[in-house]
């Protein structure tokens, strides 16, 4: 899917977020919600994309999808919900926080298989700021957005809390690691 959403587009898909959101607060499944957004064309084609939540600056959900497997709505609309209420971080979200929590959606460009000999090639090839990267194997997973360069800017502190996320040891690197990377256009609320 080429990125190009219009501010009107990201607004829209942060109002559907929030009223997912919202709604999931009062006991409503997040399907309702795709429902009465305004059917843009850039909404209908798969898509993958995160959606995060902040409180006070602070983390309060984060769910995603890392290939694009349905309508970019209605990836949006079951990350919402999903980043709300089933982050097993964190606890669900209840009406009372609605006011302090404010929503990111990250939509992820299709991913790019890195060919790495090894941890240290890894390193050498990443691009700080620019890259979200995906490591996996039979036994280990998970994924940084670009974003999180924000808070780990130098390479070797991205891929070990990254290598920690998946469960790994500091000094273990399967042989059939998988490396991708990715970009993402992101976009919050004001």
């Amino acid at each position: 899917m080429q990125i190009s959403p219009s501010e009107h587009d990201k607004r829209e898909l942060l109002r559907i977020a929030r009223k997912t959101i919202s709604k999931g607060c009062e006991g409503f499944p997040p399907e309702l919600e795709a429902q009465d957004a305004e059917q843009s064309d850039f909404f209908k084609h798969q898509g993958a994309c995160f959606v995060t939540l902040q409180k006070q600056g602070n983390l309060r959900g984060c769910i995603g999808s890392t290939q694009a497997h349905r309508a970019l709505l209605d990836d949006v609309v079951q990350n919402a919900f999903a980043s709300a209420f089933r982050d097993p971080r964190f606890p669900p979200v209840t009406e009372n926080e609605l006011t302090e929590i404010s929503v990111e959606i990250s939509i992820l460009t299709p991913q790019e298989q890195m060919q790495i000999d090894d941890e240290k090639d890894l390193l050498k090839q990443l691009r700080p700021g620019t890259d979200g990267l995906l490591i996996r194997n039979a036994d280990y997973s998970a994924t940084f957005l670009p974003q999180v360069w924000k808070q780990l800017p130098n390479p070797r502190q991205f891929l070990a809390h990254l290598k920690n996320k998946a469960g790994m040891s500091p000094g273990l690197w399967p042989k059939d690691m998988e490396c991708f990377r990715y970009q993402c256009i992101k976009f919050e609320e004001a």
